[in-house]
């Protein structure tokens, strides 16, 4: 009889769920819900919201679906969960969501974030955080507790969209020192939640959950749960993990000089340190990895551009009507030479940039000539100013003393352009890996370790195999530097 281990990832965009061996850890199947993009919800210019129970049920419609394929959900033995980082779940005293959650790509809080930066001194902040509190949950929180006074004095306990979804299969609400580094709550030199960020957003200390680890018994799945989802009660959730560092454990990145990248909605490169550090210009962000502890320093640097793959389908929906496929418009890219006859893109709208210091930008053709450019100058140019906007972020990772010779990514989104995956190898000159896998069946294999299904990262990651490599082209490196620093120019202007 096989045994399974599931994986949730709880994205902005779907609900996935992965499902492995738990001898092999070979992946076995995932499904999704919706088949399309789940809505976000925006009252106001910069926000963004998302109701927690419309994940719930798309959860159980996810779970649905990839156990009708013919696999048992009985012989499921435990459970990982990722998720979508930064967002902000308010419940009650019953656990019941208070308003709908402010998720990662919402920017209202940018300026209390930036406000609380300077009022804790910079210096302070960053020795201690290793970052500014910038549009991440705390500030979120604060927001609320200036904003919805009222419904703020009702909040009994925040939450990380994954911290919900755990709770909803368990009953029970805690949290972990990655989450918690993540929403800037994190106290990196005395190990413990910051008091420095809770006085200077005047926020009560017993709104945090209790904290757990990643990986290990986190909490069991409850009876009710059981019910809704079909799965057998008692079993464990034995890990979760933000979406980014949870990408890294899907593509075995754990330890100093491994990377791992994603060009989805938004683009990411995450990044391991083995020491306490900080960038001055809060360009990227430093966070608890999934293995950090208080004597094992493991920080994920991460360096996120918001408006990636969302230009792109916003390219591929409103110039080209949904009608032209993603392989179509990656060979008419290829009919229009590096550079793109000087037209350039800057795809930063999609809120606030975190590497252009959250200041609105807001995505950018410049030099567009009607007399010259076409359709396929627009799509090539577009892949190209993604990947300056990536490598603009990754200046800021080698200053940090960040090794980018190898980056390892998925083989879905942007990387299953093979124009995108060779302007990306050439001008950040690292040899770029894909892989099979994806975020829920990483939260899968790395539930076996929390479990104790596998003794060892190598075994939970024995079946991920290279799909292919891309080296850097060498002979447009210098074309590429060339167009990269024009892009660079005008950014800065």
């Amino acid at each position: 009889m096989k045994e399974y281990l599931l994986g949730l990832d709880i994205g902005s965009s779907s609900i996935k769920a992965g499902l492995v061996d738990a001898a092999s850890g070979e992946a076995l199947a995932v499904a999704q819900s919706p088949e399309q993009e789940l809505p976000i919800s925006a009252p106001k210019s910069g926000w963004a919201e998302q109701h927690p129970d419309t994940w719930w049920e798309h959860v159980k419609r996810a779970l649905d679906t990839l156990f009708a394929q013919g696999f048992d959900r009985y012989n499921v033995k435990a459970i990982g969960i990722s998720y979508q980082m930064h967002g902000l779940v308010a419940v009650d005293h019953q656990g019941k969501p208070l308003r709908p959650a402010i998720i990662w790509c919402d920017s209202r809080a940018a300026s209390i974030g930036e406000t609380a930066f300077h009022e804790m001194g910079e210096a302070s902040a960053l020795g201690n955080l290793l970052n500014s509190p910038g549009n991440f949950t705390a500030a979120k929180l604060a927001w609320v507790k200036t904003h919805e006074a009222e419904l703020y004095d009702q909040i009994d306990k925040i939450m990380l969209p994954g911290d919900y979804i755990a709770a909803k299969l368990s009953g029970d609400i805690c949290t972990t020192i990655s989450g918690l580094s993540e929403g800037i709550f994190w106290d990196f030199r005395k190990h413990t939640v910051s008091s420095e960020v809770l006085e200077a957003f005047d926020l009560r200390e017993e709104l945090i959950p209790p904290i757990i680890s990643s990986f290990g018994d986190q909490v069991k799945l409850s009876k009710s749960a059981a019910i809704e989802t079909g799965l057998p009660s008692g079993i464990p959730i034995s890990y979760r993990a933000g979406d980014q560092p949870n990408n890294a454990v899907s593509l075995n990145v754990f330890e100093p000089g491994q990377l791992a990248a994603t060009a989805g909605t938004s683009g990411v490169v995450y990044g391991i340190l083995d020491q306490l550090n900080h960038d001055t210009k809060s360009r990227v962000n430093l966070f608890a990895h999934v293995n950090h502890l208080p004597d094992l320093t493991r920080l994920g640097v991460l360096l996120c551009i918001n408006g990636c793959g969302i230009q792109y389908s916003w390219l591929k929906n409103q110039l080209l009507g949904g009608r032209t496929s993603y392989a179509e418009m990656n060979d008419l890219a290829t009919q229009v030479a590096p550079g793109s006859d000087g037209l350039q893109v800057y795809p930063f709208g999609n809120g606030i940039e975190r590497v252009l210091h959250n200041k609105p930008f807001g995505g950018q053709f410049r030099n567009l000539d009607f007399n010259r450019h076409q359709v396929n100058h627009l799509i090539r140019a577009a892949k190209e100013g993604i990947v300056f906007a990536l490598n603009y972020g990754f200046e800021a990772m080698r200053e940090m003393g960040v090794k980018t010779e190898v980056v390892r990514a998925g083989s879905a989104n942007l990387f299953l352009s093979p124009l995108f995956a060779q302007i990306f190898a050439t001008l950040t000159q690292a040899r770029v890996e894909l892989y099979d896998t994806d975020g829920a069946i990483g939260a899968a294999r790395a539930s076996g370790i929390g479990s104790g299904h596998f003794q060892s990262v190598a075994e939970a990651f024995d079946a991920l195999s290279i799909v292919k490599t891309i080296n850097p082209e060498e002979s447009l490196y210098e074309r590429y530097s060339e167009y990269y620093q024009l892009w660079k120019n005008q950014l800065q202007e």
